[in-house]
């Protein structure tokens, strides 16, 4: 088991590689993670959430656990992400983390999400969203084990 990022968009621009390579090195199973950037679509507003959205389900298995990045989804603290990515874990689950394209994703993804999750209510560039992505799983983790990463 493993995290798997799929992403609708470019590769990791350097600044972002550094940061993310940073929390990766730290990542140990079940929250050790891969990315896979799907392209975005030519195309624009609905028929580029639809057209990336059929690319993202085409790249989820039926029985993983799926987490959707959508700023109208549940705002979460730190532990309580870790609580939840551990249930899945200890389901002997594999999670699949979302991050839609600049459009979003339609409601099918939406549908298809266990969980949809919201960093904030603020929106960010995709690039940094990634980095905050390495480093909520990274604290996930040690949270999970009990480490003293996060302080409350």
């Amino acid at each position: 088991m493993s995290v798997k990022v799929l992403a609708v968009g470019k590769r990791h621009e350097s600044w972002v590689v550094d940061g993310i390579t940073r929390y990766e090195q730290r990542l140990r199973k079940p929250f050790d993670t891969s990315w896979q950037l799907l392209p975005h679509s030519a195309r624009e507003g609905e028929a580029a959430r639809s057209e990336e959205s059929d690319r993202i389900l085409a790249k989820l298995d039926r029985d993983v656990f799926v987490v959707l990045l959508d700023e109208r989804g549940q705002n979460v603290d730190s532990p309580a992400l870790a609580k939840k990515l551990q249930g899945a874990f200890d389901a002997s689950r594999q999670v699949a983390v979302v991050i839609g394209g600049a459009y979003g994703v339609d409601d099918r993804v939406r549908e298809r999400a266990d969980f949809v999750w919201s960093l904030s209510k603020l929106v960010f560039p995709h690039q940094l969203v990634r980095l905050i992505l390495a480093e909520q799983l990274y604290r996930a983790q040690e949270i999970a084990g009990g480490r003293p990463y996060h302080h409350v």
